[in-house]
């Protein structure tokens, strides 16, 4: 199978040899004796998250304390707005200034 790499570093893989790798999405690449090799990757979104928490070196009691200040936080907020008055929003409020005159009947 034959493919051609573009001015911008793109190849287009044959159809079969894609569908041969399972129509992965991500491929692990590697030089071999001058030769690219492309292993199909599955990537799982938990295992990319789990990796940069170990990175940040956070654990287990971190997370747990993160997520006890966010909901303490959010019902905090919840707790804070104002209630909403109660009353007539169609009238009109009073003019400042002089009251208008009254009509003779």
């Amino acid at each position: 199978m034959l493919a051609k790499l573009t001015s911008k570093n793109q190849l287009t893989l044959p159809k079969a040899a894609v569908e041969a790798a399972g129509n992965a999405e991500y491929f692990e690449v590697e030089v071999r004796a001058g030769q690219l090799v492309l292993t199909p990757v599955r990537l799982q979104r938990a295992d990319a998250v789990r990796a940069k928490l170990a990175a940040l070196e956070l654990g287990d009691d971190d997370l747990a304390a993160a997520v006890a200040w966010a909901r303490q936080a959010g019902a905090a907020r919840r707790a804070a707005r104002v209630a909403e008055p109660s009353g007539r929003y169609d009238a009109k409020p009073p003019r400042a200034g002089k009251a208008a005159p009254r009509r003779k009947p």
